[in-house]
């Protein structure tokens, strides 16, 4: 996977925050959106321990963003859903590379159904072919409330042992 085939929505110094081009989950189900390091790695072990806490703190607030955002898009997310993987990178010359799916959950899939586990069959199966991936308003609104979110009283300070 490239992350330069994918949609940009918002990124930091050290991490891109994008919406997937062919998503796992159509947006009308809830979305897709990937978060990755700008650096190589190949699991999050090789995350240094800022860089560790960067990248859970994105996912929180990617994934509150999407739930409120979607909400106003008419999409009522109930749960979103996080994972790491690279399954399908391990058989590429350079192998598996971090990055975070982050999923919104709709109430109302009938797809990728609501209360159950993500499918994820391969891509040449053609499972994900009809998926339409975020759109512009979509992700403007996203992007929005990250942007917000980052500002937020809860967000803004730096993270350590003691202010958690």
């Amino acid at each position: 996977m490239s992350m330069t085939t994918q949609i940009p929505i918002y990124e930091t110094d050290n991490f891109y925050i994008q919406a997937a081009a062919r998503p796992f989950i159509d947006r009308a189900e809830g979305g897709h959106i990937y978060i990755f390091p700008k650096i190589a790695l190949r699991d999050r072990t090789q995350l240094s321990q800022s860089l560790a806490i960067e990248y859970q703190k994105l996912s929180m607030i990617v994934g509150e963003a999407l739930k409120s955002a979607m909400a106003r898009r008419g999409i009522d997310v109930g749960i979103v859903n996080y994972q790491d993987m690279g399954n399908w990178g391990v058989f590429k010359p350079e192998g598996p590379t971090l990055h975070m799916q982050v999923y919104g959950r709709a109430t109302t899939a009938t797809i990728q159904k609501y209360g159950d586990a993500v499918r994820l069959p391969h891509r040449e199966t053609g499972f994900y072919d009809d998926f339409k991936p975020l759109n512009d308003e979509d992700i403007t609104e996203i992007r929005k409330d990250i942007e917000s979110l980052m500002q937020s009283e809860k967000y803004v300070q730096p993270w350590n042992e003691r202010t958690m």
